[in-house]
C-alpha cells in the first residue's frame, strides 16, 4: 500500500482495495492514482485472488480528482507532464486508472456511498459491478470544471447507458442518486450496505472456476464492440482456454460426483 490506497487479501482470497483519504472524501491526487494503478497491477498477477471489492474510508467511496493538488498553484510540472501525455497513442496515467481494472482477471466490485463524483465516477466504472447506496451521489462532474470525462469515461459508459443518458450526464454534470443511477444503468444494483452485497455477490462468483471466471470477463471486454464474427473468434479461443484443462474438470466434479472439490489456482492471466 501507499499512504492513499490500502489492499488487503483474506484466506478465501477475497481482496479489498480500500481508498484512505477519509478527511478529504478520498480526492483523487497523483500519490493515489499511483496507489490504485499499482493495487490493480499487483492483483492482476495474483492467482488465488478470487474477487475485489474497491470502497472508501469515511463519508465517501470518492469525490473525485483533487482541484487544489493539480490546480492550486496553476500548471505545475508534473501537471504539465501528465498534459503532454493527451497526446500519446496510449493511454495515459489518468486513463490507467480506472482502465487497469479490466486487466484484472476476476470480478472486481465497486461499493459506493456518500460522494462518487469525476474521477470516483470512472474509477467505479472501470469495474465489474457497481453496488451503490440508495441515498448515494454520482456525478460525471467533469463539465463543472469546464472539462470532459477523460479517465475511461467515453469508452466504459458507452458499455451500460444509452448515448442520450451520457450526453445529459457529461454535458451538466448533473448528480443523480443511487436509486437514478440503477433506474439508468449507470450502477448495477442499490444495497444500504454495498461492502456486504459486494461479499455476497464475490462468494457466489467464487463458486465458479477462476479460469472460466477470468476467461469470461476478458471475452466480454473483447467481443462486446467487436463485430459478429470478432465475438465469436473471441468465444473459440477462449474457450480453448477452458476446455480439458483442470479446472474446467474440477467444475464437472463438482456438479456431478464431488461437490467439495477445491479449484485450483488460476491460470489466465489475460
Amino acid at each position: 500500500m501507499n499512504n492513499r490506497v490500502r489492499t488487503d487479501i483474506e484466506d478465501n482470497g477475497l481482496a479489498r482495495v480500500t481508498l484512505t483519504r477519509a478527511k478529504a472524501h478520498n480526492g483523487v491526487d497523483q500519490a493515489m492514482m499511483d496507489g490504485l494503478i499499482e493495487a490493480a497491477e499487483s492483483l492482476a498477477a495474483q492467482r488465488t485472488v478470487r474477487a475485489v471489492i474497491v470502497s472508501g474510508e469515511g463519508p465517501s467511496f470518492c469525490a473525485g480528482i483533487d482541484v487544489k493538488a493539480f490546480f492550486g498553484k496553476g500548471m505545475n510540472l508534473d501537471l504539465a507532464k501528465l498534459y503532454a501525455r493527451l497526446y500519446s497513442p496510449v493511454r495515459n496515467k489518468f486513463q490507467q486508472v480506472s482502465m487497469v481494472w479490466r486487466d484484472v482477471p476476476c470480478p472486481v466490485i465497486a461499493a459506493i456511498h456518500g460522494n462518487c463524483f469525476g474521477a470516483g465516477m470512472q474509477l467505479a466504472l472501470g469495474a465489474d459491478f457497481r453496488i451503490a447506496r440508495p441515498d448515494a451521489k454520482l456525478s460525471v462532474m467533469e463539465a463543472k470544471w469546464g472539462l470532459i470525462p477523460d479517465m475511461g469515461g467515453a469508452a466504459l459508459l458507452r458499455e451500460l447507458i444509452g448515448a442520450d443518458k451520457a450526453r445529459l450526464l457529461t454535458y451538466t454534470g448533473r448528480v443523480v442518486s443511487g436509486d437514478e443511477a440503477a433506474a439508468m444503468g449507470l450502477v448495477t444494483e442499490t444495497a444500504e450496505q454495498p461492502v456486504a452485497a459486494a461479499e455476497a455477490l464475490a462468494e457466489e462468483i467464487a463458486n465458479r472456476s477462476p479460469d472460466a471466471v477470468a476467461a469470461g470477463k476478458f471475452l466480454l471486454n473483447e467481443a462486446w464492440h467487436d463485430s459478429e464474427s470478432g465475438a465469436l473468434a473471441a468465444e473459440r479461443r477462449r474457450q480453448r482456454q477452458l476446455m480439458g484443462h483442470a479446472n474446467q474438470r474440477i467444475a464437472i466434479k463438482r456438479n456431478t460426483s464431488d461437490a467439495e472439490a477445491t479449484y485450483k489456482p488460476r491460470k489466465i492471466a489475460k
